[in-house]
């Protein structure tokens, strides 16, 4: 294995990871967003959804981190 495959297969395995965090986290949210809250509730329901918002950022990321490599590996741009 080759040193170009050992940082795809890291890029791969971070946009994966991220993303398991982002459904993680939608999840989440959605299970606040089925019940009735009470005003204490809602608190917690908005930081879920700061908190998959954040998760999206990142795999948003993490994605464009690794669609960068295959392109430089594939086509040798950026």
């Amino acid at each position: 294995m080759s040193d170009d495959d050992a940082e795809l297969d890291r890029l791969q395995a971070a946009y994966k990871a991220a993303v398991d965090t982002w459904v993680t986290a939608i999840r989440a949210e959605e299970a606040l967003a089925s019940v009735h809250h009470t005003v204490a509730e809602i608190d917690t329901w908005e930081n879920a959804h700061f908190l998959a918002e954040d998760a999206r950022a990142n795999a948003e990321a993490a994605k464009t981190a690794y669609e960068g490599a295959l392109r430089s590996r594939f086509f040798g741009f950026d």
